[in-house]
């Protein structure tokens, strides 16, 4: 289906984000909509909500799920925030499964959740799963919505390898240098993920998980995030809207069109009419990039 239909029938990719308190949700959206403005937040009736009104909503520890945050940069997502769930027991917790299961249900799929974000920082003393997140993976029942596990603040891991490194005897140059990859090695070996698959304890596990580190930083990549998101829809009409709809990674763009149409056309005029197409909407100069 041409891009352009996909935008008319399902207008825009509805994402849920949840995640402890710091975690470095609303820094992750920022990047993925490339800007560092705060959203606008519009509750369900599509009616823009005061900022007065929301500071108060919060300051009195209340919060609708149902509420949506679009960013003006890109209005092709829409969020939804499930706040305070990690210290709000069990009625934050059936707030949030009764949203997941309401929204799975609509038959309208423009108005379902197509993707969850989970996030957990990885600056915490402990970095071990809460008891909400292990509630979370055995308990809720996602249905055919992916959920992606976002290991967040990814970097404060680089601090501990580094002194391990200096600690075996290398240099302080090459410890900085090979502290990241270290860290990501020891982390895909490590307990973390390991519980997060483990059928054990873990009975609905995510369908993949990403580490994204210094995404406080002005250059930095939550390529990987697109990346795993799209690889995770198996609704091929979701997975163009969403790749479409993102405006981050136009060489991921590129290579999902090409990869995805080459197989069924032979004129390079058809690639290029179809890769444009699927890119244009990511980058304006995309036929000087041509």
């Amino acid at each position: 289906m041409h891009s352009s239909k996909i935008k008319k029938k399902i207008d825009r990719f509805r994402i849920l984000i949840i995640g402890r308190a710091n975690a470095g949700k609303t820094t992750i959206l920022q990047r993925v909509c490339n800007t560092k403005e705060n959203p606008e937040i519009f509750n369900s009736a599509g009616e823009k909500i005061d900022a007065a009104v929301l500071t108060a909503s919060r300051e009195r520890g209340e919060h609708d799920i149902d509420n949506e945050m679009v960013f003006k940069t890109n209005p092709g997502f829409i969020f939804h925030d499930s706040r305070g769930f990690e210290a709000g027991g069990e009625s934050e917790y059936d707030k949030m499964n009764k949203f997941i299961a309401d929204r799975s249900k609509e038959a309208d799929i423009k108005d379902r959740i197509h993707t969850i974000w989970y996030c957990i920082p990885m600056d915490q003393a402990s970095r071990c799963f809460t008891e909400a997140e292990t509630k979370f993976f055995s308990h809720c029942d996602t249905g055919t919505i992916p959920v992606i596990v976002i290991f967040t603040k990814f970097d404060a891991l680089y601090a501990t390898e580094f002194t391990r490194l200096i600690e075996n005897g290398m240099s302080r140059k090459d410890a900085k240098r090979l502290a990241p990859k270290h860290a990501k090695n020891s982390f895909a070996n490590g307990p973390q993920v390991k519980l997060l698959y483990d059928p054990k304890t873990i009975r609905r596990p995510p369908k993949c998980h990403v580490c994204l580190p210094d995404m406080n930083k002005d250059d930095a990549d939550c390529g990987p995030l697109i990346e795993r998101t799209a690889g995770t829809l198996d609704d091929q009409v979701l997975q163009q809207l969403f790749v479409s709809t993102q405006q981050t990674n136009l060489e991921f763009c590129m290579k999902y069109a090409v990869e995805t149409y080459l197989p069924i056309i032979c004129l390079p005029r058809a690639l290029l009419t179809i890769v444009q197409s699927t890119c244009k909407a990511c980058c304006p100069r995309w036929e000087n990039i041509i």
